[in-house]
């Protein structure tokens, strides 16, 4: 026998496969119609333990493993549909079919809107792109964008939560955590960091240069070329360009943009010292309300899992047996909580899809702790 030949083997046995997976969902579908006329939950954890048990017991030894991910895997799909079938059990998909009708077709020209630093900050030109004339509140740290957020100060906050070099932004994802939002846009903006101090520095003056934490990591290679200079992390790139210009002094610098330095008077040094010219940071701009603008096509979540083995997987399984994308997972530790995390999700898939509002109304009862952050579009 050849390939041709083994494959045709299979294919006979696939279709014996495919009919008594029919039968199968069939019964499951019956199980469902069940549950729901006597008010018994989906999910039945320990008759699955059970069938896994038994499933591997039967199993050739040299199968056994691969047995019980296709049965764990089975169970998902039957679950899923048995879900569909008896309709959603929180209000979510219908929150959000409600925010879709009332969110206008037009994302706002004009608001008010809190960002963290001061002028000339990368936040401030990610707040310039998102809108076209914004009235801006610049604070002094993250947790206060949120704050004027759920308080009402502000209608939007912009917020920067990863880096295309330095990775994530630790204290705005361990902030999401604490704080009720929702996103409703982000933006991708290219960072240019440039050495910036007061007319007539040169470069071998230069004794201390102050950036924030991020810019300091992703221009790591040009600050290791510089010889005694202290590096000093402050709250923002402008908050830094800012202290240099008010200090009058010829032996600082700052590491910001060119906004910055045409806010402060500053001159350039030398321009674009990021380890790479690939340097992109990704902004999220929040509300309080949620609203869910046309063309949402990403979706972000937070949740936290039962401490137990498989738990991420049989997560993660939900997003496959639906062929939802999944194109951001990030992890945090939870306080007071010992190996235990705090997971985000960025979903690639429009929001109107039905298969995402199944996920989203099956959610809720597999996790400890869920929230849904918003359904919204990126601009580039």
């Amino acid at each position: 026998m050849n390939t041709e030949d083994y494959r045709k083997e299979i294919d006979v046995i696939d279709d014996k496969l495919i009919e008594l997976f029919k039968q199968r969902m069939d019964v499951a579908a019956k199980i469902a119609d069940y549950k729901k006329n006597n008010n018994l939950p989906i999910l039945d954890a320990q008759r699955e333990r059970e069938k896994i048990a038994a499933v591997m017991e039967k199993a050739p030894e040299d199968y056994r493993d691969y047995a019980s991910l296709l049965y764990s895997l089975i169970f998902e799909l039957s679950r899923s549909y048995q879900n569909r079938l008896n309709g959603p059990k929180n209000e979510l998909p219908s929150r959000i079919k409600d925010a879709i009708e009332k969110t206008p077709a037009l994302f706002p020209e004009y608001a008010s809107v809190a960002c963290q630093g001061a002028e000339g900050s990368n936040s401030q030109i990610a707040c310039d792109k998102l809108f076209r004339n914004a009235n801006i509140m610049y604070l002094s740290n993250f947790d206060a964008v949120f704050s004027s957020i759920e308080k009402g100060l502000c209608r939007y906050g912009v917020i920067p939560v990863e880096n295309s070099n330095a990775g994530t932004v630790n204290s705005v994802y361990d902030l999401m955590m604490h704080h009720h939002f929702n996103i409703v846009r982000s933006i991708r903006i290219k960072i240019d960091h440039n050495l910036l101090a007061n007319p007539g520095t040169k470069i071998s003056d230069i004794k201390e240069i102050y950036s924030h934490e991020q810019a300091i990591s992703q221009c790591s290679d040009y600050l290791a070329s510089l010889k005694n200079v202290r590096i000093i992390p402050c709250e923002n790139t402008a908050i830094a360009a800012k202290m240099v210009a008010l200090s009058g002094r010829k032996d600082i610098a700052a590491l910001a943009s060119r906004n910055a330095m045409k806010y402060y008077e500053l001159e350039c040094l030398k321009e674009s010292v990021q380890n790479t010219d690939n340097n992109y940071t990704r902004f999220v701009c929040i509300s309080k309300e949620l609203e869910i603008y046309p063309g949402a096509n990403r979706t972000s979540l937070m949740l936290t899992l039962p401490h137990e083995q498989g738990a991420l997987y049989k997560l993660l399984s939900k997003f496959y047996a639906l062929g939802i994308n999944l194109n951001k997972l990030e992890s945090r530790p939870l306080p007071g909580r010992e190996f235990e995390f705090m997971f985000y999700f960025d979903l690639d898939t429009p929001v109107y899809s039905p298969r995402l509002l199944q996920l989203l109304g099956e959610l809720p009862g597999a996790c400890e702790d869920f929230s849904y952050l918003g359904s919204y579009s990126e601009v580039i």
